[in-house]
């Protein structure tokens, strides 16, 4: 049994568990996955897996991930995290991908706005960002969709395999009494 952390309406964001690691290996080491994450090169043992997982588990201080949890199913297909938490200054880094097979179903819009609620609720952060490559156009929607606004870009900044050198985008949400 998962503890789930946030319920929504067709994901909910859960705890990541130990058994979840093998099928996080296989979708960081998927092609179509990494190409828009951060070191698209890379490719992943499932050693690296373990070693991070090691790594969340002594910086959850500042290091929150989350398996997306389909509700119907209880499958993880994904996660979620906020990153670099910095709870003096009331902010935090998002960043999320999906398996492939899950993608275009509107469950990454939900799994943000979830992270969102536990961001502002939870941890009281004051603000949200993330970082997004140009060409990555689903990824914009998302943070779009959930209230992210631009605030600023560093042109031709990241190689992307297949795409070259793109411009890296800022985008930042703030929670809504802060604004």
């Amino acid at each position: 049994m998962r503890p789930v952390v946030i319920r929504g309406g067709s994901v909910s964001l859960g705890v990541l568990l130990r058994e979840d690691l093998r099928r996080v290996w296989l979708w960081y080491n998927d092609r179509e996955v990494r190409r828009y994450l951060s070191f698209p090169e890379e490719v992943f043992f499932y050693e690296d897996e373990l070693e991070w997982y090691e790594a969340l588990r002594r910086e959850k201080r500042s290091e929150k991930v989350f398996a997306v949890i389909e509700n119907s199913s209880s499958s993880p297909l994904g996660l979620v995290g906020l990153h670099r938490i910095d709870h003096h200054n009331g902010h935090a880094e998002l960043g999320y991908f999906l398996a492939r097979e899950h993608w275009g179903r509107g469950y990454g819009s939900e799994a943000v706005k979830l992270a969102l609620e536990y961001a502002f609720d939870w941890l009281n952060l004051r603000k949200v960002y993330a970082r997004v490559y140009e060409p990555n156009v689903a990824s914009i929607r998302i943070l779009e969709k959930n209230g992210f606004q631009p605030a600023g870009r560093l042109r031709k900044h990241q190689y992307v395999p297949g795409e070259g050198f793109v411009d890296v985008l800022f985008y930042e949400r703030f929670r809504a009494v802060d604004f």
